[in-house]
């Protein structure tokens, strides 16, 4: 099947599952029932990169391209749009945020690229400020790094990542404040505040270092629950169960899952 054919057959899919004598079940769905079916998927999408399965990821993008196609023929039943208006879309946007390469546009690096992406992107007709782009719904973490992104572009940012560093600690400072005794429970909203500010700067430090922020906490998941399974496992070796141990006994088997990781030993 040729590259036009199976595009083609993949819209005419998507009409046949909604069509009068098609699939119930993808009768029923709409714009707003295909919102979590859509995220899932592109997590999905991250999970095979993560894991360098060529396969997967293949199989797994394809699962998200029929999200998109699904969700444009749903719009053209309803007079929205459909699959062509968003190619013409993204293709025309493309070619208009690149002017280095489709203009006479001339660039040094990446950091020239993103400057100019945000430039264009400011003079282009929408409702809101810089900030608007930024999708409502993304995750906190990922949201806090667009975020920041977006006003480092436009010049708003911190000269030196050892200034983020300094925020942090001014940051990290005022929630100690909310934390001492005697606050009480009217504190908690401020406990709240001050975590976020924390979180905040700590996304944006991230930027600085040139670290996604969304990739580190990820490994940081990951080696705590390698070496929690690690105390469970020597938990049970010892006869035990964790939910039985003091915190001393936790602390020994955690130091011990630590030092058998960084030794390469079980």
């Amino acid at each position: 099947m040729s590259e036009d054919n199976s595009f083609a057959a993949l819209r005419a899919l998507s009409a046949r599952l909604r069509a009068p004598d098609g699939c119930p079940w993808d009768r029923e769905q709409t714009l707003e029932s295909l919102k979590t079916y859509i995220i899932e998927e592109a997590y999905e999408v991250v999970d095979a990169i993560t894991d360098s399965d060529a396969s997967m990821l293949a199989g797994e993008l394809g699962d998200l391209l029929f999200q998109i196609v699904f969700a444009a023929q749903i719009a053209a039943e309803r007079g929205l749009f459909d699959i062509d208006d968003v190619c013409r879309g993204i293709h025309a946007k493309m070619v208009r945020r690149h002017p280095h390469v489709f203009g006479d546009v001339e660039v040094r690096d990446a950091s020239d690229v993103v400057r100019n992406w945000e430039a264009i992107k400011a003079k282009e007709p929408r409702e809101g400020g810089a900030l608007a782009g930024v999708p409502r719904q993304l995750p906190a973490l990922l949201k806090a790094l667009r975020i920041t992104e977006k006003a480092a572009a436009l010049g708003f940012d911190w000269e030196r990542a050892i200034d983020v560093v300094a925020k942090l600690e001014e940051e990290v400072g005022e929630l100690k404040e909310q934390l001492a005794p005697g606050r009480g429970a009217a504190s908690r909203e401020g406990v709240r505040e001050e975590l976020g500010d924390v979180l905040f700067v700590m996304a944006n430090l991230a930027r600085q270092l040139g670290v996604d922020p969304e990739a580190a906490l990820q490994g940081a998941n990951d080696k705590f629950a390698r070496r929690f399974g690690a105390m469970e496992d020597e938990a049970r070796r010892q006869g035990a169960h964790l939910a039985a141990l003091g915190p001393g006994e936790l602390d020994v088997l955690w130091n011990l899952a630590k030092a058998a990781e960084r030794s390469g030993t079980e």
